[in-house]
């Protein structure tokens, strides 16, 4: 879902930079589901990166410390995912920040577009590398729903 999602936004983002007529940006981005061109490309942008900030967020306080107690020798990994997050974050700062100046100033498309496509560089990395370390820890783990006693 976050790969598609920034795929999407990227795509719009880059064809709205590169002088796609309006209307072209319009249908594209009425699946979105905001009204208005450049409302939809902002609400969106910054919908995902609060997606982001809140998943990275759920991680660095819930799953790596788990991860951190079951596997400690992940702890040079779970630092370079922690690191990986950090470095997310400025991205989607950048990205916000850009989102923000949709339509107030004129250099803040190219500047969405440059922001997406480092963090989409930066995050596909960063999620193949996460999958691939974290899989074999979290692939021994089992939900063990509650049990309610009467």
């Amino acid at each position: 879902m976050l790969r598609r999602d920034l795929a999407a936004v990227q795509g719009i983002a880059a064809a709205a930079a590169a002088g796609e007529p309006a209307e072209q940006v319009r249908h594209d981005l009425s699946a979105l589901q905001t009204s208005g061109p450049l409302l939809r490309l902002k609400a969106n942008c910054l919908g995902y990166c609060q997606l982001v900030h809140s998943h990275h967020s759920g991680e660095d306080s819930l799953l790596f410390p788990a991860v951190r107690r079951a596997a400690p020798h992940l702890a040079a990994t779970i630092d370079r995912l922690e690191a990986d997050h950090r470095a997310v974050s400025d991205l989607l700062d950048r990205i916000e920040a850009a989102a923000h100046d949709l339509g107030h100033v004129t250099t803040a498309r190219a500047r969405l577009v440059a922001a997406l496509d480092l963090l989409s560089t930066h995050l596909h990395d960063h999620l193949a590398f996460e999958e691939r370390s974290l899989a074999p820890v979290l692939g021994t783990w089992t939900h063990r729903p509650s049990s309610s006693t009467s």
